[in-house]
C-alpha cells in the first residue's frame, strides 16, 4: 500500500474552511483541492489554506491542463502549477484523462477520441508535463457520454496511455461504474484490468440517475451501493490504495460526509481482516 498521502482522504471545498480549521477531524487523512480554485487567493482564504497545508497532507486534482486538446500546452500555467505545489507541499496531482479546451476554455471535461493517434498525442503531452512540473502525474479515467471517433475501447484506449506516457492512475471508482452502466460493459472486468502498480489513489463520489441506463456524473450525491461494492473488489484486486471521496454540490454537513470517510475506513479494514484470515 501506498502510504505517503494516507489511507483516506476528503476532497476540500471552500465552505468547508472554517470547519476543518477549527475542528479537523482524526478520520481524514489528506485533502483534496482543483489548483485552479486556489492558486491565486489571497486575503481571509488565502491565509486559511496555507494554514492548513502546512498541517495535513494535500494533493491536487486538476481541471484545466486539458491533456487531450491539440492547442499548445499552456507553459505559463505549468510554472504556476509547479510553484504552487512547492509553496503548499502538494504531495500528488493528477489530471482528467480528457480536454477542455480548443479555440477557447469550454469548462468541461471532453472525451479524447479512442484512437491509437490520440494515445500517442496525448501521452507525449503527459510525458512534456510530467517534465516540466519535475514530477510523476496521475490521469484520471474520465467519464463520458459520447465516443466520437471511437477505434479502440476506453479500456484499451486508457492503458495505452498509461504505458506510453508512463504515468499514474487516479482511480476513479464511480466513474468506472457510471460508464459501465452507460456503455454496457463489465465494470469489474474493465477495474481488474487496471495496473496496481500505477495506482496513485482512488476517487468514489455520487452520481444521479437520470434513467435506468444513463447515470450523470455530478459529484452531487451520496456514494451508491454499487459504488461501494466495487470499491471493496477494488480493493480484492489490488489491495489497498488511498481513496478520497468527491462531493462537489449538494454539500452536506461534515457530519455527514465523515460517516460516507467511515464507510471507506470500514471496507479497508475489512479487506485488511480478511488478509489476516487468510494469513
Amino acid at each position: 500500500m501506498k502510504k505517503a498521502i494516507g489511507s483516506v482522504g476528503l476532497g476540500l471545498r471552500r465552505e468547508m474552511l472554517e470547519e476543518v480549521l477549527a475542528t479537523p477531524s482524526n478520520k481524514v487523512d489528506f485533502y483534496e483541492v482543483a489548483p485552479e480554485n486556489w492558486m491565486n487567493l489571497g486575503g481571509k482564504f488565502g491565509t486559511q489554506f496555507s494554514r492548513l497545508t502546512e498541517q495535513h497532507n494535500f494533493v491536487c486534482h486538476g481541471l484545466s491542463l486539458s491533456l487531450g486538446a491539440t492547442a499548445e500546452l499552456d507553459i505559463e500555467f505549468l510554472k504556476a502549477l509547479k510553484h504552487f505545489f512547492t509553496q503548499h507541499n502538494i504531495q500528488c496531482y493528477s489530471e482528467h484523462l480528457s480536454y477542455c479546451s480548443g479555440t477557447g476554455h469550454m469548462y468541461d471535461l471532453m472525451p479524447i477520441p479512442f484512437t491509437e493517434e490520440a494515445v500517442k498525442h496525448t501521452a507525449k503531452r503527459i510525458r512534456e508535463v510530467q517534465e516540466r512540473l519535475e514530477r510523476r502525474i496521475a490521469v484520471e479515467n474520465v467519464s463520458y457520454y459520447a465516443a466520437p471517433g471511437q477505434e479502440m475501447s476506453e479500456l484499451d484506449f486508457t492503458l495505452a496511455v498509461l504505458e506510453e506516457a508512463d504515468c499514474d492512475l487516479l482511480l476513479d471508482v464511480n466513474n468506472i461504474y457510471v460508464n459501465s452502466v452507460n456503455h454496457g460493459y463489465d465494470a469489474e472486468a474493465f477495474l481488474a484490468a487496471m495496473p496496481s502498480k500505477r495506482i496513485a489513489y482512488g476517487h468514489v463520489a455520487g452520481h444521479y440517475e437520470e434513467d435506468h441506463d444513463l447515470l450523470i456524473d455530478t459529484h452531487g450525491a451520496d456514494v451508491c451501493d454499487p459504488v461501494w461494492s466495487l470499491l471493496s473488489k477494488a480493493y480484492e484486486i489490488h489491495g489497498i490504495f488511498p481513496t478520497l471521496l468527491e462531493r462537489d454540490f449538494n454539500i452536506p454537513p461534515m457530519e455527514t460526509l465523515l460517516k460516507e470517510v467511515d464507510q471507506i475506513h470500514g471496507l479497508q479494514e475489512a479487506y485488511r481482516t480478511c488478509q489476516r484470515g487468510i494469513a
